[in-house]
């Protein structure tokens, strides 16, 4: 009789157990909530365009210089795709919030990295005239992109914990800037006129969302004009780029001849395009059709409805970020969702404006589109970092 009696009250408190767990598990559903899929989806649809029309981009100059017509889309799938898939799920799993505690040293990092691609040796120039790569046995890393989504993560991080002290000029604003210069200074100096463009905006765009006195903003956008107009005038070839910019008739088998191929790409393609794979431009005449130029070769081959909806597709991922960002948990959380959206946002303006003729050309690629290993690895990490926030936010 008491080993029932003992028996009966295993099972009792067995059954309280269960009961207890189960509904620790079903709270624990209640809290986890869903990422944003339609964001996700959206760069989904965005990558599976990138790799198609980069396949269909590089597949004559692939094989005129590697003897292979497939080499730059199995670079872009083993040394971009499968690596930036690691850090999305890495960035996507992680609660964005530990980001603060590894911010610092992630800055650090690349700022070290950016040192050290200007020593002799070291840095290598892989065809331009910027030192801003790192080639080891065939591999190729490009600092710049990894300083972008550390800029990003560091200053929403730093920002986020300061109050009102950025409304001090001195002590608030002034620092956060001076911080937030270093790797702009440090792509400056490789040169890489284009990416110091995007670091700049970054930068300038997060200190706004972090709620920086208006006339610590307008004063340092009049600044940064300044300084871009200078660049310009002390560097013949920039000043160059402006003028066929502005006159692109002027010298089209010299200075101007890319910008008028890729204008020669782009009307050639009319309402619905030749037909994927049927670009002319790409066979040697167009320079660069797998990086920066390749929103040439999809208008070409696309036309004007593709084009267009590659671009409604950029103004999708904007918006649906925008509602993200407004609805983060924290100011961290919204900073870091804004920072990378300036980032996407300010890249992909400027490379399909140059092929428009809107913008002077600033050799930066599309993302999630031109070739470019450490590009897209990054920049599928920072989409893991949307998810995440999103995972947090009601």
């Amino acid at each position: 009789m008491s080993d029932i009696f003992i028996n009966g009250l295993w099972d009792v408190d067995i059954f309280k157990r269960l009961k207890d767990a189960s509904l620790r598990i079903n709270a624990n559903m209640a809290n986890d909530k869903r990422a944003d899929y339609r964001l996700l989806s959206y760069f989904i649809i965005l990558l599976v365009f990138g790799l198609v029309m980069l396949t269909s981009a590089s597949l004559p100059v692939g094989h005129e210089k590697f003897a292979d017509g497939y080499f730059f889309i199995k670079r872009q799938l083993f040394l971009g795709v499968l690596p930036g898939l690691v850090l999305f799920f890495i960035f996507s799993k992680i609660n964005f919030q530990q980001l603060k505690k590894y911010s610092f040293p992630f800055f650090i990092l690349a700022n070290i990295l950016l040192l050290l691609v200007l020593v002799p040796g070291l840095g290598s120039t892989s065809g331009t005239n910027a030192h801003s790569w790192f080639n080891f046995l065939g591999f190729s890393f490009q600092p710049s992109e990894l300083a972008k989504l550390a800029l990003v993560i560091y200053l929403a991080a730093y920002l986020s914990a300061r109050g009102k002290e950025l409304l001090d000029f001195k002590n608030g604003f002034l620092v956060a800037l001076g911080l937030g210069m270093i790797p702009v200074v440090l792509i400056l100096a490789e040169p890489d006129v284009g990416t110091m463009i995007i670091l700049f905006v970054i930068l300038f765009g997060i200190l706004f969302v972090a709620g920086c006195k208006l006339t610590h903003i307008i004063g340092l956008a009049v600044v940064g004009l300044s300084c871009f107009v200078i660049l310009i005038w002390v560097a013949p070839y920039r000043t160059a780029r402006l003028t066929t910019f502005m006159h692109p008739e002027l010298d089209p088998q010299g200075i101007g001849y890319q910008m008028n191929q890729a204008f020669l790409a782009v009307g050639s393609g009319g309402i619905f395009g030749r037909g994927l794979g049927h670009s002319l431009q790409k066979f040697q005449y167009l320079p660069e059709v797998d990086s920066d130029t390749i929103f040439a070769i999809i208008a070409e081959e696309m036309g004007f409805i593709f084009s267009l909806g590659l671009i409604i597709l950029w103004v999708l991922i904007i918006c649906r970020g925008l509602v993200l960002a407004k609805n983060t948990p924290d100011k961290f959380g919204r900073l870091l969702v804004s920072g990378i959206l300036i980032w996407f946002g300010v890249q992909s303006f400027l490379n399909i404006g140059a092929m428009v003729g809107a913008l002077p050309l600033t050799g930066v690629p599309l993302p999630f589109v031109s070739h470019g290993g450490s590009a897209l690895m990054i920049a599928m990490g920072a989409v893991g970092v949307l998810v995440n926030v999103s995972k947090q936010t009601s």
